[in-house]
């Protein structure tokens, strides 16, 4: 069974009586469906709705939460939730050295070799499971795990977009569960509501492919020199990208190449994506 062992990664505990009412009114993940053995997507927002930072979070021990995050952004973090506690009755502690795992396969019903490991949500129709601790073992395919989230179009901040750059739709949160549309206020809460209700999210998550290597991450996409998008994590041939599908559709009925540096690449949107490209779409000018 393919794995792989994630350097990259820090764990963050949110403990006490507390705890879940406290991350409830501040996170864009509804705790009231996260069940256990899950692991679900999120982010804390700023007012202005942009991501700050994003996780995993799931349920642990004594009613306590493990929010999983990339371990450069972990401290600052921390601070964060700090900063917005005031008097909750929550303990916030960074774990230290915790191996984190990731183990797929491509069966929706597949029995992965650790029962204690948590279902990661944002895969829906194939089997994904990350487990916090234990031995490391021989084997670990970093790059294997890297394709297999990219052919998903699964974005993930600092590897595909920039924190501070990007609203939860414009990473697909809205469709795999990382925001809670029924659940009561957040910070940021009114300006991803008004993004759904009014149909206006523009930039999405797609899946690149070329015939040629594509360029790194963070090369512009563009079609006859107008912007469109910015390239994220890179596999080859295949990658993420974040784009205007209004300026994408505009470009191929027109019939105009987009460009990733000076690789042409197709644009798709990932399989299990609820979204579409716009119907009528605007020119790159009108834009």
């Amino acid at each position: 069974m393919p794995f792989a062992r994630l350097k990259d990664r820090a764990l963050i505990s949110v403990s006490g009586p507390d705890a879940e009412h406290f991350l409830q009114n501040i996170l864009t993940t509804d705790l009231d469906t996260l069940k256990p053995g899950e692991a679900k997507p999120g982010a804390l927002l700023s007012p202005q709705g942009k991501i700050l930072f994003d996780f995993l979070i799931s349920r642990a021990a004594d009613n306590s939460f493990q929010l999983e995050c990339r371990a450069d952004i972990a401290d600052d973090f921390v601070r964060r939730l700090m900063l917005y506690r005031l008097r909750a009755k929550a303990e916030i502690v960074k774990q230290d050295q915790v191996l984190v795992t990731v183990e797929w396969d491509g069966d929706s019903t597949a029995s992965l070799s650790d029962s204690r490991a948590l279902a990661d949500t944002r895969f829906q129709d194939i089997t994904v499971r990350r487990s916090y601790g234990g031995e490391a073992r021989d084997g670990s395919d970093p790059n294997g795990w890297l394709n297999m989230r990219i052919g998903y179009g699964i974005a993930e901040g600092g590897s595909d977009y920039q924190l501070g750059d990007a609203f939860p739709h414009d990473v697909l949160l809205d469709e795999t569960g990382g925001v809670g549309f029924k659940k009561g206020c957040y910070i940021g809460q009114e300006v991803v509501s008004r993004m759904q209700h009014r149909g206006t999210a523009r930039r999405r998550v797609l899946i690149a492919s070329a015939d040629a290597l594509l360029p790194v991450p963070g090369t512009e996409l563009t079609v006859a020199g107008r912007p469109v998008g910015t390239l994220g994590s890179v596999g080859g041939r295949t990658g993420l990208a974040i784009a205007r599908i209004d300026r994408v559709k505009a470009a191929v009925d027109a019939g105009e190449t987009i460009m990733a540096g000076d690789v042409p690449v197709t644009l798709a949107i990932p399989a299990w994506a609820k979204f579409t490209f716009p119907q009528d779409a605007v020119s790159a000018e009108e834009a």
